[in-house]
This record gives structure tokens, C-alpha cells and sequence, in this order.
């Protein structure tokens, strides 16, 4: 079930890569990097693309102030509804009335904020495609500081069926929610996909076996489980997902 994000993050793992790479290079010129500079990430973002179908959109999005010759921007690419792959173009001029400020989405904030990969949405993508989907990102750092974020689109219905089959197979209704407990795909008729779980504590959830026990409600030291309310909440393998099955 896990296996089809995997992909999807490590290529956005070879976007971060790529780029923290290139901007290690400009700033080894002693010149800040431009726009121009990023078009050297294109050839890439297309191959990934052109693999991964789950993917719709990928590229990476610039920390405010990165840029010499632009306050924001995004390096990024997508799949058109004929299947070709073409450049987002954004009005990323705060001067203008339809200027779209990305900072304060999740996919950006929670890469930020956390230093470590994440899983945002769904939510209605008004910023690229205005589909329903799934954002996974990762910080981009260079000589330890924040330089913007590696990220990939993946529509929703196409993220359902990768893992609506093995969901199904469980034992009991389940679900996959984000680090925040919104609903990414579900088997259970209580929590639909794009619903906020509430209630869990999501941060918790240890991100792999716990050692020595764990303090609160129902963790579960042998197999690092935590229960709330008759629901059991584990992490999907190494992702930025927690599989909460049972009924509330």
C-alpha cells in the first residue's frame, strides 16, 4: 500500500537532491541564484514526470527571498488533461491582485516547519491544477539553511486506487490520514476522504517500534501501536501516513 508514495517521494527526493545540488554550485560562484538558474532542473522534473504516472505535478518551490531577480517562484511542471507535460504559469507578483502566496499552505509550511518530508491534503489544488489531491514534499536546505521545497502532485482518485484495494482487505474499516488526521482514503463510512479526524493525538504515533514502553493513551511498546476510543492508530511503514483502522 505504501509503495506507490515511496516512488512518488523518492522522486521527490531526486528533486531536493538535484537542486540543493545546483544552488550549492551558484553559490559557490559567490552570486545568488536566479530564475534562470532553476531552468537547469527541467530536463529532470520532465523524466519524472514521463515515469511516474501517479504523478501529476512536480518541481521545486523557492523560499521568499531565495531569488535574485524574483520575491517567489516555482520551478514547476505538469501533466495537461492530453497528457503532455508543460510549465505552471503563476502570478507570483505581490503587487497584483491574483498573487498566490504559497507559504502558508500545509505542503510548504509542514516541509518548513518540521525539516522532514510530508504529506498535505487532500484539498482542492487552487494553485496548480484545481483538482482534488495529495501534495508530498521535502525541505530543500544548502549549508544547513531553508532554500524552498522538493515537491510532487498526485490526484486523488489516482492515490484511491493505488491503495483502495489493499485498504479493503483489512479486517476492519480503515483509514490513512496525514500527520494533522486528515483523511486521505478511507474504507470507513465515517470518515471520508478530505475529512479532519479529530480527537487522536497523531504526534504520538511513534514513527517506528517503541522502545521502552510509551507513555499515554493505549501505546502499545511492542509493535509501537497507539489506541484512542477503539480506534488503533499505527504509521504506514517509513511515510508520513498514519493507518488508523477500527470504529469510533
Amino acid at each position: 500500500m505504501c509503495d506507490a508514495l515511496e516512488c512518488v517521494f523518492d522522486a521527490v527526493a531526486e528533486t531536493t537532491t538535484e537542486t540543493a545540488a545546483l544552488l550549492a554550485r551558484v553559490a559557490a560562484e559567490e552570486r545568488p541564484p536566479a530564475t534562470a538558474d532553476l531552468a537547469a532542473l527541467r530536463p529532470g522534473l520532465r523524466e519524472r514526470l514521463e515515469r511516474l504516472a501517479l504523478m501529476s505535478g512536480a518541481g521545486f518551490v523557492a523560499a521568499p527571498g531565495l531569488l535574485a531577480d524574483a520575491d517567489a517562484w516555482l520551478e514547476w511542471w505538469q501533466r495537461g488533461q492530453g497528457g503532455e507535460i508543460r510549465p505552471l504559469l503563476l502570478d507570483l507578483d505581490p503587487e497584483h491582485s491574483a498573487y498566490a502566496d504559497y507559504t502558508h499552505w500545509e505542503w510548504y509550511a509542514l516541509a518548513r516547519d518540521t525539516g522532514r518530508r510530508a504529506v498535505a491534503g487532500p484539498y482542492v489544488d487552487y494553485l496548480c491544477s484545481d483538482e482534488y489531491s495529495l501534495t508530498l514534499s521535502a525541505p530543500v536546505t544548502v549549508g544547513g539553511l531553508f532554500a524552498g521545497v522538493g515537491a510532487a502532485d498526485v490526484y486523488l482518485p489516482d492515490f484511491e486506487a493505488a491503495v483502495m484495494p489493499v485498504l479493503q482487505r483489512l479486517p476492519e474499516p480503515a483509514c490513512l490520514v496525514n500527520s494533522r488526521g486528515r483523511v486521505a482514503a478511507s474504507t470507513n463510512p465515517q470518515y471520508l476522504a478530505g475529512s479532519l479526524l479529530k480527537g487522536p493525538d497523531f504526534a504520538a504515533v511513534p514513527s517506528g517500534p517503541a522502545e521502552g514502553g510509551h507513555s499515554g493513551d493505549g501505546a502499545d511498546s511492542a509493535d509501537g501501536r497507539v489506541t484512542h476510543e477503539g480506534l488503533t492508530l499505527r504509521t504506514c511503514g517509513g511515510l508520513p501516513l498514519i493507518l488508523v483502522t477500527g470504529r469510533d
